[in-house]
């Protein structure tokens, strides 16, 4: 089945195209200006970038070697000024000691200092393709696309999950390159010694994993969170009957967050005393920090504060976010913010966080749930003093 994609004007590619060769640093090949592309104006046809970019050369693009470009100086000089403007189309949102911004990451991060952030925890959009404007809204009025709505269970409706089988080879190329210009864009915004966690699954973890390891991050294991997902164990679609003693795929037991850090300055005794970065906190003296975590699926009331499809139970979050900076101090990024549970554990633990939110959508839900969900108590209610004594963005 063809790829699809939204309908965007040739103007829009161009312009795209433009903001993200002038703002390069280097010059950049076809699948990384399709990338940032996309991340601008949303789904686009490969085709239309490639052309664009061999029509165009060498009047306004340069072709350093095969598929990789650079905007011409005088090309670069005579359009700066009339670049379209990204910026966000809502002002951050602010409560305590966190803020959320309504940006794309990406462009975002370009404008951040270096050195900036000593953690990131993160909930990405995984499949790429089920966050499209197009399976979102499927999603939203109950049709679910690539999305499975699951029956309900013993009454109780359970949340939609991606079909991530369904991912074409070229989806999940995809998936590798973002994840690989993500980490390319994140890496040097990182204190050093700051560490990576993203939430991931079985089946796509490995592809991702690739990328941040090829981005420059180090690899330093996986915190396992123990919950049932729901994900696997169905009979064979359609022959139930057939084959009632088989199962498909395991039933999912656990989520892997693939845990990574920028490397360190020195020993870690040296990073701690620079940077405040390199290692992870103990929950007590005699007790470290481990990489499995038994944690019940989110709760029905707390998907109450925040209905978003994959909301991530505070417990846990609690537990990584404070595990994330060894002494306490320093800023915790999550620049796939979602419904901003990150940000609402960073306010519970008393951390400072940052969060980037593209989909106006869930900026919105985002700016109305933080508080609620930082004063959610985790004993199925939410603390009346904390959600009175938290101002509404």
């Amino acid at each position: 089945m063809a790829k699809s994609h939204a309908r965007c004007s040739p103007g829009q590619v161009r312009d795209a195209i433009f903001h993200v060769l002038a703002d390069a640093t280097k010059a950049l090949s076809v699948k990384e200006v399709e990338q940032q592309v996309q991340q601008i104006i949303g789904p686009t046809p490969s085709s239309s970038i490639r052309s664009y970019l061999r029509l165009n050369t060498p009047d306004l693009f340069v072709r350093e070697d095969r598929g990789v470009y650079r905007l011409q100086k005088s090309a670069a000089t005579r359009i700066q000024n009339d670049l379209p403007s990204f910026e966000p189309e809502e002002p951050p949102c602010t409560l305590g000691d966190v803020t959320l911004f309504h940006a794309d990451c990406f462009q975002w991060l370009e404008q951040q200092p270096a050195n900036s952030f000593h953690a990131v925890i993160t909930d990405p959009p995984y499949g790429l393709h089920e966050y499209t404007p197009e399976q979102q809204a499927k999603l939203r009025v109950g049709k679910g696309g690539v999305w499975r709505i699951p029956p309900a269970f013993d009454g109780h409706k359970r949340s939609p999950l991606p079909r991530f089988t369904t991912l074409t080879v070229n989806q999940i190329e995809e998936l590798r390159d973002f994840f690989l210009l993500w980490t390319r864009s994140l890496l040097p915004k990182l204190v050093p010694g700051a560490h990576v966690i993203v939430a991931s699954n079985p089946l796509l973890s490995h592809v991702v994993a690739w990328a941040l390891a090829a981005g420059g991050l180090e690899r330093r294991g996986e915190i396992i969170r123990l919950t049932m997902t729901m994900r696997g164990g169905d009979r064979p679609k359609a022959a139930h009957d057939e084959f009632p003693e088989v199962s498909v795929l395991p039933r999912s037991m656990w989520e892997p967050w693939l845990t990574f850090r920028k490397p360190i300055e020195g020993r870690v005794q040296d990073n701690l005393r620079k940077w405040k970065t390199g290692g992870f906190r103990r929950p007590s003296h005699a007790k470290p920090f481990g990489d499995v975590i038994p944690s019940a699926p989110t709760r029905s009331l707390e998907r109450g504060l925040a209905p978003h499809p994959s909301l991530k139970p505070q417990a846990f979050l609690r537990e990584v976010v404070r595990a994330s900076l060894p002494l306490g101090e320093g800023v915790v990024l999550d620049p796939f913010a979602g419904a901003g549970s990150t940000l609402a554990a960073c306010l519970a633990v008393g951390y400072s966080g940052v969060g980037v939110e593209k989909d106006a959508h869930y900026f919105k839900m985002a700016c109305e749930s933080i508080p609620k969900l930082a004063a959610y108590n985790g004993n199925g209610s939410v603390n009346a003093c904390i959600a009175r004594s938290l101002e509404v963005f």
